[in-house]
Order: structure tokens, then C-alpha cells, then sequence
């Protein structure tokens, strides 16, 4: 019951801090994945893994999370709450890499 209520209030607050819809949050790591030199030949495409982690939750139903998917949420909302507030601009491309959109508020 613990681990079912902790799963719960997880997931609550990552989705308070992923403020941008999946599609939103896939075009953004794509356009920034594609440098002045292009995608890189990797199948990754340069996407930050945790950009992707983020993707993969955001693509689940709560009671179909791993546990890799919990420590990914854990690491989004500790990234939100030390980095939010800021306003330089690798801070906001960091928050936006795992859809967090520090001007939505």
C-alpha cells in the first residue's frame, strides 16, 4: 500500500513539473538535437537520455511504470525544483529538455 501511494503522489508532482505535452517535448529535443552539423549518425539522434526517459513515461499509464520510469520522474522533479526560477538560458534548455517550460510558470 506504501509503495502504491508513493508511486501516486510521484506521479502527481512529475506532472505538475512536465509542463509540456509529449509532442511538444519531442519536437523541442529534436530541433535541438539538430545542430548547425545535422543529426549525428547515431540512432539516438543526440537526444538527451533523459529527455527520453521523460518520453517514455509520459507514454505510459501510472500502473505500467518501472522502476526505471520512478527513478526517472525522481530525477525530473529534483532537475525542476534546483533549476526553476532561474532564468540564463542553459538552465531554461536544460528544464526544457525534460519538459519543463520555465515560462509557463
Amino acid at each position: 500500500m506504501t509503495e502504491s501511494l508513493d508511486t501516486e503522489l510521484l506521479w502527481e508532482e512529475f506532472h505538475r513539473a512536465v509542463n509540456m505535452n509529449s509532442e511538444e517535448l519531442r519536437s523541442y529535443l529534436l530541433a535541438d538535437a539538430s545542430n548547425e552539423d545535422g543529426f549525428p549518425p547515431d540512432p539516438d539522434l543526440g537526444i538527451d537520455e533523459l529527455g527520453r526517459g521523460v518520453l517514455h513515461v509520459l507514454s505510459k499509464r501510472k500502473g505500467d511504470l518501472t522502476r526505471t520510469d520512478l527513478d526517472v520522474m525522481r530525477q525530473v522533479i529534483e532537475l525542476v525544483e534546483t533549476l526553476d526560477g532561474r532564468t540564463d538560458d542553459e538552465s531554461r534548455r536544460e528544464l526544457m529538455s525534460v519538459g519543463h517550460d520555465p515560462l509557463r510558470g
